[in-house]
């Protein structure tokens, strides 16, 4: 049974590692996340934190797109893999129902889903959030100084999948604009108030 789970946690670590080089070897800086242990995640600096993170503080520093540097970075630890938004991508992260409601035709791009079923449209750098979408706390802008869990990560709420992979789209980022405009198709229609009859 031993050998069993260092056979799978080995796989699990090339899978991660492998990943993670791809991503760097296409320009995407890459950032060493924490290591899942059970129900929580563990860092080098051991912070109370218990979701996905980055491994150590000042990330931003230290993200790279050297694919050299990440395989060294993913060889002896099953890190989770982060990709640094606001550099070669901005990320809409949308409830389940915007981004199975959206308008394909729009915009096509590489398209991830959270182990929770959040969306995360990857799109060109330089995103504005429009106005439908600038009051709603479900929809998050991840541009600058932010992140994102990437496949094939296993967060406490489950595998990170590309839904579109960007190799389907030959790594292409859509416009922010038109992405948001498909998705704006999706929101539902606000109900009429009824019309008071005075007497």
């Amino acid at each position: 049974m031993m050998i069993v789970r260092r056979m799978l946690a080995g796989f699990r670590q090339a899978r991660l590692r492998r990943a993670a080089v791809r991503y760097a070897g296409h320009g995407w800086d890459v950032v060493p996340g924490a290591v899942r242990c059970g129900d929580r995640f563990r860092c080098m600096t051991r912070c109370p934190t218990m979701a996905c993170h980055p491994d150590w503080a000042g990330w931003e520093q230290t993200a790279t797109r050297d694919p050299q540097w990440v395989a060294a970075l993913w060889a002896f630890r099953p890190r989770a893999i982060l990709l640094a938004t606001g550099r070669a991508f901005d990320v809409l992260e949308v409830p389940a129902f915007l981004g199975a409601g959206a308008d394909r035709r729009t915009a096509r791009g590489p398209v991830a889903v959270t182990g929770a079923g959040r969306w995360m449209f990857l799109v060109r750098p330089g995103a504005v959030l429009r106005a439908e979408f600038a009051d709603r706390p479900d929809v998050v802008l991840h541009g600058a100084g932010s992140w994102i869990p990437a496949p094939p990560t296993l967060t406490l709420e489950g595998r990170v999948r590309w839904l579109v992979d960007p190799e389907e789209v030959s790594w292409r980022l859509p416009d922010a604009r038109q992405v948001q405009a498909g998705l704006a198709r999706a929101l539902p229609v606000p109900a009429l108030r009824p019309l008071q009859v005075r007497a």
